[in-house]
């Protein structure tokens, strides 16, 4: 069996993994997997996942976020397994599994990476209450979904109204995916400890529902008493 063809399998395995899953609505619509990639394939992608010595990585460290984001232009900079699984996350059998799940027609993937790839985070790793940027640089398009393969570690996913109302545990091989607007406020609320994911944003010409910032923005940050931060709620179109 060639490549593409174990890798078009594989999709069509992991879209019928999402269209069979559950939604949960509250605080926005979300949706986790467990055991999503097949086990040979998660293995492969814990053994290449790239240590802080790699020359790809790019390091934040401030009051909103310390955490290790890799740099990259395209899933081939990526470790070849990681590189694969972006791929395939990518493909139009995923697009139309995530699109037709959360009710988003016409879902894109970013082919430049622009903020997705690799995460990785040390004890003591760090990030605040946030919502995300809305805007696509290089096309114009709005961000619509957030996907995050994790592979392993501490340090909770929480998610937010007006207050805590749910923990997303960083399993190995869970896959977490959400619905992202001006509303969907979320943030690491446990201790960190060595965690690690693959994250991959989506996009459509539509906008954003829950639009609070009409103009396009980074992530704007807020504090774990929910008290605004902020950090840069616009800027200019480049």
């Amino acid at each position: 069996m060639n490549t593409q063809h174990y890798m078009h399998i594989t999709a069509k395995e992991l879209a019928d993994k999402i269209t069979n899953t559950r939604v949960i609505k509250k605080p926005f619509k979300h949706f986790y997997i467990d055991n999503f990639l097949p086990n040979y394939l998660l293995h492969e992608c814990l053994d290449d996942f790239p240590d802080t010595t790699w020359d790809k990585w790019d390091k934040s460290d401030d009051d909103v976020e310390i955490k290790y984001r890799s740099n990259i232009k395209s899933e081939f900079e990526l470790p070849e397994s990681l590189g694969q699984v972006a791929h395939i996350l990518n493909s139009a059998d995923i697009l139309y599994a995530l699109s037709n799940k959360l009710d988003i027609p016409k879902l894109i993937p970013d082919p430049y990476f622009t903020g997705g790839g690799l995460n990785y985070m040390e004890k003591g790793g760090k990030l605040d209450i946030h919502v995300d940027g809305n805007y696509h640089d290089a096309t114009g398009l709005n961000r619509r979904v957030n996907a995050i393969l994790f592979l392993g570690g501490k340090g909770n996913l929480g998610l937010y109204d007006k207050e805590l109302v749910s923990e997303i545990e960083p399993l190995e091989n869970r896959l977490f995916v959400f619905d992202t607007d001006d509303s969907s406020l979320h943030g690491i609320c446990t201790p960190v400890e060595s965690r690690k994911s693959l994250i991959l944003y989506y996009y459509t010409l539509a906008p954003r529902k829950n639009v609070k910032w009409d103009k396009p923005h980074s992530a704007l940050w807020m504090g774990h008493k929910l008290t605004d931060k902020n950090w840069r709620t616009e800027r200019e179109y480049k």
